[in-house]
């Protein structure tokens, strides 16, 4: 494969625009002002302790004591020996963020359209209708900017897999390779899992055609070459998979010990989460046509409906200021059964209508794969709303029950449904295709988008307009004010519906201008370029905006200390804090203290349990062992103050009684009436050789935390006795090293979460350090990988650009 200069030069100017058109959107950028995003601000808090750690050592710490009373940093922003990939990743996304994520939808969409032979200008047309999908655009509001990042190169897999079925074996294995290592380093594995179902999808129909046309030996030796392809992408992100591994069989994501719950029931088994928590954000069946009408179920929990919102009118006569009213008009629109929504999965009026289009004129495989990976993801975004299939792929298909959220699954729909679009496209253009077939689809296309807006416009009296939030509304405001809500409910759907029509409307009479050869091509280029945008960026501004970025100070500091931190922080020795308000859903203690709460999808195990089976039914003792020394409270009046627990039992102690238990049931179940100063619980299942359970205690004896690093601690140790000591820290199977006076000991778990381990009589250094095996396998794994893939890609670019041999 050669490249003319001109292609070269068209190329970069294509890469040019994307920049123009990522900044442009993000504009505040420019003026040195970054993206508020909520969820990125509670990583921050999670990952402050190590943040900090970094900087002022410049040592690496994969643990940290910041949140959940102690985790590894492999999901908190750990950075590995030998992460090339990372560097490469950081070299593409050179803008500032979020432009950078917009710009990566973008090249890598474009490079997509490239690899199935697609003119560049409809590839920019592509790209375009991808990159500024709202769903896109909303997860970059909110700060789900791994998932983001993941979405930004599943096109680029995609391209690399379809050059090899082209017989492009060379160029399809490095594109492949090369972004399928991109797409694991960004970290969200459900995204590249989803992504794999419409693979799978796409390797199922290529082989029916491949049967069909008795091409066997090209189908399996492309499916060889894209296997090696991947393993070799898996190899240079071995240390970030495995230590991801290793930290999902430990958190909520693996296998519970348990087999009760709290309250006593059993507990459903499984080796994943349970279907409730995967289903609780589960599409509406009909929620779905808010892929077409954006505020079909009024959009998000929170709109902008300015001042003429019926709800913003009513409120300004009640008196309530401005400001407020404005705030309460938009706050209830959404009336969908989803829990939190923050806008509408909009893919545009304009694709919608192209990809109806495109199912008239696209045929062979490529038309059967994709509308297949958008019927099955639509189907599985409803979740619970389709149990049969859920369910299905929740007790059978490997893996599926690790992630939660099945809505987000909409993510492939996202990406089939503009190829398709910008491939209808390419048919209208092509001239060995019959004019009355392209008007007669056109027309097709018409009758059925322009005849379901219709339809959703004249359905608008078989809705009630009722959501799940408004009882609480009702609460708050009164009937009246629900029904001027209701109303509010019904005009956006009414607008949007006539909107998504009229822009239908648009895009088919450009098209027909086309095909009656009134209007040029690049000029019709320009005209639906024009639509896509003004349509979906016009819907994208409802929900990120210039307004959603603050000076960058915000964003580096997004918690600021209260009167009741700042108390906190004048104790300067090692001890955890814990907020009720809080529990395991906020990171804002975190970014000040060491605490037991956090925020992540994927929670310590064990601290998830102490959470329901103690903390929510207050016993101090689970918050004595823990060390917890200050308990965020409230007075009378609501206001916080730190409330001191004398009570809590230090960095270590010596117990004089081990109680052994049969099962991690009766462990934590022990943990009711336990007296944690003076015993221990141990589990015999994993300890039977552990025959000492009762220990002389002098009076005197004493463990000091002397030497404190989030990845290393250092205690001296006097006892006039052997004993058994406890300490508060969280117990982690993997990667914690103990030495006492220099000389490597073992420690086992005690009262179900917590470390212990015998110590000699007289006094001691025990040292404690993580030095995780996990990440010093995986980077040597990493470093051959990368060397390999970075051979293979010179020798990739000395094949292309040869020169040919002279002839004799």
């Amino acid at each position: 494969m050669k490249l003319s200069a001109k292609a070269i030069i068209t190329h970069l100017l294509v890469l040019g625009f994307f920049v123009i058109a990522s900044l442009a959107y993000f504009y505040p950028v420019l003026q040195g002002k970054a993206i508020y995003q909520s969820d990125i601000a509670q990583y921050k808090g999670m990952a402050k302790e190590r943040n900090d750690y970094k900087e002022t050592t410049g040592i690496e710490s994969y643990w940290t004591n910041g949140a959940f009373g102690g985790m590894p940093t492999y999901q908190l922003g750990a950075n590995y020996p030998h992460d090339y990939v990372k560097k490469l990743d950081r070299l593409i996304r050179f803008l500032p963020r979020p432009a950078d994520y917009l710009f990566l939808y973008f090249i890598g969409f474009y490079i997509l359209m490239l690899c199935m032979k697609v003119d560049y200008r409809l590839a920019i047309l592509g790209a375009l209708g991808f990159g500024f999908s709202t769903y896109l655009i909303i997860i970059l509001g909110v700060g789900h900017n791994a998932k983001a990042h993941a979405l930004a190169y599943l096109p680029m897999v995609l391209g690399g897999i379809i050059l090899v079925f082209r017989k492009k074996y060379l160029l399809g294995f490095l594109l492949t390779a090369i972004s399928m290592a991109l797409e694991i380093s960004a970290n969200h594995y459900q995204m590249t899992y989803y992504f794999m179902l419409l693979v799978l999808i796409l390797g199922i129909v290529y082989l029916i055609y491949a049967i069909r046309n008795k091409e066997l030996k090209h189908y399996f030796g492309s499916v060889g070459l894209l296997l090696v392809a991947v393993i070799l992408s898996i190899a240079t992100n071995a240390t970030g998979l495995m230590a991801t591994k290793e930290y999902a069989d430990w958190s909520t994501r693996g296998k519970s010990e348990l087999t009760i719950d709290s309250d006593g029931t059993p507990k459903e088994i499984g080796n994943g989460l349970d279907k409730e928590y995967i289903t609780q954000y589960s599409y509406g069946i009909v929620e779905s046509l808010d892929l077409f009408v954006p505020r079909f179920f009024g959009g998000s929990g929170k709109e902008d409906l300015g001042k003429d919102s019926k709800v913003y009118q009513y409120f300004i006569d009640q008196g309530v200021p401005p400001s407020q009213a404005i705030d309460i008009s938009g706050l209830y629109l959404y009336w969908g059964k989803q829990p939190i929504v923050a806008g509408p999965a909009y893919l545009g009026a304009v694709i919608f209508f192209l990809f109806i289009l495109s199912l008239f004129l696209v045929k062979g495989k490529k038309k059967w794969w994709l509308l297949s990976g958008v019927i099955l993801s639509l189907l599985l975004s409803w979740g619970k709303n389709f149990p049969i299939l859920t369910n299905f792929m929740i007790d059978y298909f490997p893996l599926y029950n690790k992630f939660r959220a099945v809505s987000s699954i909409q993510v492939v729909l996202e990406l089939c449904v503009p190829i398709l679009a910008i491939l209808g496209l390419k048919e209208v253009f092509r001239k060995s295709i019959d004019q009355k077939v392209k008007l007669n689809a056109l027309k097709l296309s018409v009758f059925v988008t322009a005849g379901l807006a219709i339809a959703i416009f004249l359905m608008k009296g078989f809705f009630d307009f009722e959501g799940a939030t408004d009882e609480r509304f009702r609460g708050y405001f009164g009937d009246a004010a629900l029904e001027i809500l209701r109303s509010d409910r019904e005009a956006v759907y009414v607008s949007d519906t006539l909107r998504s029509l009229i822009y239908v409307l648009l895009c088919a009479g450009a098209l027909f201008l086309v095909l009656k050869e009134k209007v040029k091509k690049n000029l019709a280029f320009i005209l639906i370029g024009l639509l896509l945008v003004i349509d979906l960026v016009g819907v994208n501004l409802r929900y990120v905006n210039g307004d959603d970025f603050v000076r960058q100070r915000a964003v580096e500091q997004p918690f600021q200390p209260t009167a009741v931190d700042q108390e906190i922080l004048r104790d300067q020795s090692v001890y955890r804090v814990f907020d009720p308000q809080e529990g395991l859903n906020g990171s804002r203690v975190s970014y000040f203290h060491k605490s037991l709460g956090g925020y992540h999808a994927a929670k310590p195990r064990k601290m998830q349990d102490l959470v329901e089976f103690h903390l929510y039914k207050n016993n101090l003792q689970v918050l004595n062992m823990l060390n917890v020394k200050y308990i965020v409270q409230q007075d009378e009046e609501g206001k916080s103050f730190p409330g001191l627990n004398e009570d809590a039992n230090g960095n270590a102690w010596f117990v004089q009684n081990l109680t052994p238990v049969n099962n991690a049931d009766e462990e934590i179940k022990a943990l009711d009436t336990l007296n944690t100063k003076t015993d221990a619980v141990i589990n015999r299942q994993k300890f039977p050789t552990l025959t000492n359970l009762s220990y002389d205690l002098d009076s005197l004896a004493t463990i000091q935390l002397v030497d404190y690093r989030p990845n290393y601690l250092k205690y001296i140790a006097a006892n006039k006795y052997a004993g058994f000591a406890v300490f508060s820290e969280m117990h982690y199977p993997n990667g914690w090293t103990v030495t006492i006076d220099g000389i490597e000991k073992s420690h086992i778990n005690v009262n179900y979460a917590l470390r212990g381990m015998q110590v000699p009589a007289g006094e001691h250094e025990i040292v404690f350090s993580f030095e995780p095996e996990v990440v010093q396998t995986g980077s040597t794994i990493a470093l051959a990988s990368n060397i390999l893939l970075g051979l293979l890609f010179l020798a990739g670019i000395a094949f292309t650009f040869r020169k040919p041999k002279k002839k004799d």
